[in-house]
């Protein structure tokens, strides 16, 4: 049989842990006569195109990552200070979650959407625009309720909401010219989620803002607008994301798994379900939905051992594969228990305002599941399309691998004892686990900031191209 396909030139991803072309170094800009030479069958003839252009969306995707970092150190700084008027728990939590994953995801998500279907980004106007209306909004929501300011909430909600409209548009409208297959499952969970988190905005606004039918129902209100923000929106986003980044970061195949199916669909039914119990004070709906939303909990653990078992073996930056590998696993640990708890509760009390208790689960749910998936993912990422050419990033990977090992015992360790002091009242316990998590966290941010400010030191150069046969 003759061989029949062609010589292929294409950009060689530029770093060991680039999970796609997308995260590969820039190449120069293209000029008019840059074609990229596709495999086709003998007789068939090439495919001339334009490459995608990225540069300005990898810088956009860094910059809202780094934004996200500054909230989670601010949360930190704030925790450690004690100075939240809405009590000790309630501004650090929304700072870290509102406002460091909220604009993370505004950050990463579209990225992600274009970069894994092969379709040009949206326009960086719009992509900026939505990033800063998410980062705007989680901050000034945060500002109003701190100083009692309801008008700035209500503008700040409104901003909030305003952003995840945008993130939409950017992250679906482009897919319409996607050049690559569609991974429909995420794309759908991504939908779901930022539907969850805009009624859930919409909700929290309407309370800012004194509108009476949502404040006379604020106590089973409150709980509902919890479940679809912290578990409904950013964790489904999570889920939905670790279908392709913890293969990629365990070193092997992005391929179906049930247990991806089970964890996607248990969450994006199960959520909604609990959140309407809660609104209607219907028991059975909402214990119905618990238990719908736990399974979905329990395949994220289960998907994280599945993935492990096929893990590849890596050669290099061990400190650096070490710390997202083990984030990943760990946190996938941590948001089985948290779901178990909060769905237990549910399935318990049923519809009842008391089910919600955000002391029993923020310890494993925000910090456990949700800072520590945003650790490994910018540690992953950072390297991959932050500033810099592949020398620069081998020393990224250094620095953000540094004492990996030390600094994830002390963030998980420190999650189970503030955990326990939490739950139990034991506030020694609670004082020193509080205490390590603040360490690992702060080590995770100044690293973070190191390395991007390595990469800019250091300048871009421009990659190579590889050539070789299909």
């Amino acid at each position: 049989m003759p061989d029949r396909t062609l010589l292929v030139i294409d950009q060689a991803p530029a770093d060991a842990g680039a999970c796609c072309s997308a995260c590969a170094q820039p190449a120069p800009a293209p000029s008019p006569a840059d074609i990229a030479v596709i495999a086709a069958p003998a007789g068939a003839l090439g495919v001339r195109r334009r490459p995608i252009a990225r540069d300005q969306d990898r810088r956009l995707t860094v910059a809202g990552v780094l934004i996200a970092v500054g909230f989670i150190l601010a949360a930190v700084l704030v925790a450690l200070l004690g100075t939240s008027s809405g009590g000790i728990a309630w501004l650090p939590l929304h700072l870290a979650l509102a406002g460091g994953a909220g604009t993370a995801v505004a950050s990463v998500l579209p990225f992600f959407t274009t970069a894994l279907a092969v379709a040009a980004p949206a326009s960086p106007w719009l992509r900026a625009g939505a990033i800063g209306l998410v980062a705007i909004g989680a901050a000034s929501v945060s500002v109003s309720v701190a100083g009692g300011d309801a008008f700035l909430g209500h503008i700040g909600g409104s901003a909030y909401l305003a952003g995840i409209v945008g993130v939409a548009i950017v992250a679906f409208k482009p897919l319409r010219g996607a050049l690559g297959p569609r991974r429909r499952r995420v794309e759908v969970a991504y939908a779901v989620a930022l539907l969850h988190v805009a009624i859930s905005v919409t909700i929290a606004t309407a309370f800012l803002a004194g509108w009476m039918p949502v404040m006379e129902r604020w106590a089973v209100l409150k709980p509902a607008h919890a479940w679809l923000n912290v578990v409904g929106f950013i964790s489904l986003v999570i889920v939905a994301t670790l279908v392709h980044l913890a293969p990629t970061v365990e070193g092997t195949r992005i391929r179906p798994r049930r247990s991806v199916t089970v964890a996607i669909g248990g969450i994006a039914l199960g959520v909604p379900m609990v959140a309407a119990g809660y609104a209607l004070e219907a028991d059975l709906l909402a214990r119905a939905g618990a238990v719908v939303a736990l399974a979905g909990g329990i395949g994220v653990p289960v998907h994280a051992l599945a993935v492990a078992r096929d893990r590849g073996r890596w050669t290099t930056d061990p400190g650096w594969h070490r710390l997202t590998t083990n984030s990943l696993r760990a946190a996938s640990g941590w948001f089985a228990a948290a779901i178990l708890v909060a769905a237990g509760r549910v399935v318990w009390l049923g519809a009842d305002p008391a089910g919600w208790s955000i002391g029993l689960v923020a310890a494993p749910l925000a910090i456990g599941w949700v800072l520590q998936v945003l650790i490994a993912s910018w540690s992953h990422l950072l390297p991959a399309i932050g500033p810099g050419d592949q020398r620069a990033h081998a020393t990224q990977r250094r620095i953000l691998g540094r004492m990996a090992l030390v600094r994830s015992i002390a963030l998980n360790v420190g999650v189970g004892l503030l955990w326990i002091g939490s739950a139990l009242e034991v506030p020694i316990v609670a004082t020193i686990g509080g205490a390590a998590v603040a360490a690992a966290l702060l080590g995770a941010v100044t690293l973070a900031g190191a390395a991007v400010w390595s990469g800019m030191r250091a300048g871009t150069r421009p990659a190579g191209l590889v050539v070789g046969h299909n």
